[in-house]
């Protein structure tokens, strides 16, 4: 499974969801479905533009965790 970070590394870089959404170009309803982990999947550029915009590493957005079995 894989987890989003994004509220996290918003938060530690005091950034809202608006702020973000001016920097990185996606609506914030966009960003509101990455943020939630519902979003299937995530364009390289948009992940590039979100770790620029909080200076971070697409690691500490999205984190792995294996599901039980």
């Amino acid at each position: 499974m894989i987890i989003v970070n994004l509220d996290v590394m918003m938060a530690r870089r005091k950034m809202s969801l608006n702020e973000l959404s001016e920097h990185v170009g996606i609506t914030v309803a966009n960003l509101s479905i990455l943020k939630t982990g519902k979003a299937k999947a995530v364009r390289f550029s948009t992940l590039d533009a979100i770790c620029h915009a909080l200076d971070c590493t697409p690691g500490d957005i999205l984190e792995f965790r294996p599901e039980a079995e």
